[in-house]
């Protein structure tokens, strides 16, 4: 199994943000197990982080950004991604990024707190609530 997981997801754990949280670290909690592989989009890595250097500090972040890579792998974000997402033609680009990302990566499920914002994927899209509820 591929979790591509959102950066909303990432960052509720990260930076403890209730309610959201609990159900996020749970997701986080199956990804430590050898047949579930979590993924994340390159360009969200840059995003958690300056978003958790002003939350918290520079250094918190580095370290949380050390952890995040040492539990995730990366999905590129290239020339064809970024054609796949404007190809969608949604309104928000960077759904559509974090949806392209996905498929490229292969990912089995995107995990969002969102999941309205990527209609008709050719994969689920869940929340985190609704992934630990079907695991």
């Amino acid at each position: 199994m591929r979790l591509f997981l959102d950066a909303n997801v990432l960052l509720d754990v990260l930076a403890k943000r209730e309610p959201h949280w609990r159900a996020s670290a749970r997701v986080l909690a199956v990804i430590d197990k050898p047949r579930v592989v979590g993924v994340v989009a390159a360009h969200s890595v840059t995003t958690i982080y300056y978003l958790l250097a002003k939350h918290l500090s520079k250094d918190k972040a580095r370290a949380a950004i050390v952890d995040l890579l040492n539990l995730v792998e990366t999905a590129s974000v290239d020339h064809h991604v970024l054609s796949q997402a404007l190809a969608l033609g949604w309104n928000d680009f960077e759904d559509a990024l974090q949806a392209a990302a996905a498929l490229a990566s292969k990912a089995t499920h995107l995990i969002t707190r969102n999941p309205r914002d990527f209609p008709l994927l050719a994969i689920p899209v869940l929340s985190p609530e609704e992934f630990v509820a079907s695991s």
